[in-house]
């Protein structure tokens, strides 16, 4: 449900022009700043570190309607990580002191951006705790039910279509390639889940939600 705070946001960024990026650029670098905000309209944004080993370790996503990024708007905080377009996606990009100037005449965007902030960090907490204390199943599955809540498509029977890769999956939840394969194999043998190429189908959320809860 669109609120005022959501309508303003849409129409002070649309003032700006729309760019577009093809899936795979990067928007930002490690160790680079910006004088720039994004707003997403559409398509998806991930941010990254790379481990020592040089593996891809996803710390978080946005889905369209958000702005980012926010430690640089709000503090200036140097920036440790690679901001990349995960799919094809559309921006706004407005000059950071103008989206400073709205947040001290718009009160009511201030709240809507710190709903958003604090709605990822829950879920990047409960990643933490999974990662910290989880068998791969559980993290597995807490990746798809997030998933399924941003980006995934309702289709009639309730099914969930996602699209992402198992190698998109591992380097959220902190897994090999090949344990997401195994672990999604285990799912599928229980009707729980459908693969095809890079879209993945949840079957029976209500039932994958019940297993984070219940089963260790």
């Amino acid at each position: 449900m669109q609120t005022s705070a959501t309508k303003t946001v849409e129409n002070f960024f649309s003032k700006y022009t729309l760019r577009r990026f093809k899936k795979g650029q990067v928007l930002i670098l490690d160790g680079e700043g910006t004088d720039k905000v994004y707003y997403l309209v559409s398509g998806r944004v991930k941010v990254y570190d790379i481990s020592y080993r040089g593996d891809e370790i996803i710390l978080n996503a946005f889905p369209p309607g958000t702005f980012f990024p926010v430690a640089l708007l709000v503090n200036k905080a140097p920036n440790r990580y690679i901001y990349e377009a995960e799919s094809d996606i559309e921006v706004h990009q407005a000059p950071t002191a103008d989206v400073k100037a709205l947040l001290h005449e718009k009160p009511e965007v201030v709240y809507l951006l710190l709903s958003q902030q604090y709605t990822r960090l829950d879920d990047i907490l409960g990643r933490m705790s999974h990662l910290m204390a989880s068998s791969a199943k559980r993290r597995l599955i807490y990746e798809l039910l997030l998933e399924c809540r941003y980006y995934g498509k309702l289709e009639p029977g309730g099914k969930h279509v996602l699209m992402i890769t198992e190698k998109d999956i591992g380097a959220r939840a902190g897994l090999s390639r090949e344990t997401v394969s195994r672990e999604i194999n285990k799912l599928k043998r229980e009707k729980l889940v459908g693969v095809d190429h890079n879209i993945i189908t949840i079957l029976n959320m209500a039932e994958l939600e019940w297993r984070l809860a219940h089963i260790a």
